[in-house]
């Protein structure tokens, strides 16, 4: 592990990366604490107030204090993102695994299935998930998760099928071992490396995704401060207090392009006969 984190820390994108979510970290443990003001309290009288001294970022429509807010916010946006990302990637690895192992007819009954599922744009997946289970931040945690689980599936498989030709796994077959065991101990540690790089990448588009069933009601409600709907809260006063918008815009773009980093950090570090 440490070895891995040097080689992160030596390519460009990965030290990059690292500092981006090292502030990340800090924002979502301690963001609650290093608010500069309480993000509910409303003050008529400081309605879109520009950012300054009292308000480093401005205020919104209800004079709270974008900062804060802001802050605030980080605690339930990556968090929820990094817990769809890891749910729909335990999920689709094991299908994966499970259907590279089975092979034949199961393999080709799973597979179709996944391609009947990923026919549909994730987002639409997403959507149609978190409007069927109701709006709130946990029913969109799942659907976001429901809806990458068929990718991370098929990627893994790919992997998969290369390690059950192995001779590891023809042996624990040889041995009699239980196929849930085989899956689990033989198959699904070996195929880890590709599925950390597609997590990582994946955990940008889980942030979007997530804010964007905020911003279309189905996410996060108000007064949350989640990023998406402080975006959908600010839209009808962009000409009016455009720091509204543009704070937790930058905070989901500096979010997205931090975990794009770092899976093409990863991607170098995991392969060190591709450095240069």
């Amino acid at each position: 592990m440490t070895e891995l984190f040097r080689r992160l820390q030596r390519t460009p994108q990965g030290a990059l990366s690292v500092a981006i979510l090292l502030l990340l970290a800090f924002a979502c443990i301690l963001g609650p604490a290093i608010a500069p003001q309480d993000p509910e309290h409303i003050d008529f009288l400081g309605r879109f107030r520009p950012p300054g001294v009292l308000d480093w970022l401005g205020a919104d429509q209800l004079g709270r204090d974008v900062l804060s807010r802001l802050l605030v916010g980080a605690r339930t946006t990556i968090p929820l993102a990094l817990a769809a990302t890891l749910l729909g990637t335990l999920t689709g690895a094991v299908v994966g695994t499970l259907s590279a192992y089975l092979g034949g007819r199961w393999d080709e009954a799973i597979m179709r299935t996944i391609d009947a599922v990923m026919a549909v744009p994730g987002l639409l997946l997403a959507l149609l998930i978190a409007a069927a289970l109701g709006k709130s931040s946990g029913n969109a945690m799942l659907a976001v998760a429901i809806a990458f689980a068929p990718g991370m599936a098929r990627v893994t498989r790919s992997v998969a099928l290369t390690v059950r030709r192995q001779d590891y796994v023809s042996a624990a077959i040889a041995r009699g071992e239980r196929g849930h065991w085989i899956v689990l101990r033989e198959m699904l540690p070996n195929v880890i490396a590709p599925v950390v790089i597609e997590t990582t990448i994946r955990v940008a588009f889980a942030v979007m995704v997530f804010a964007t069933l905020s911003f279309l009601g189905l996410g996060a409600q108000p007064p949350a401060s989640e990023w998406g709907l402080m975006v959908a809260e600010a839209r009808p006063f962009l000409h009016q207090a455009p720091w509204m918008l543009i704070a937790p815009g930058a905070a989901i773009a500096l979010t997205a392009i931090g975990f794009n980093l770092l899976g093409d950090g990863l991607r170098d570090a995991l392969n060190p006969r591709d450095e240069r």
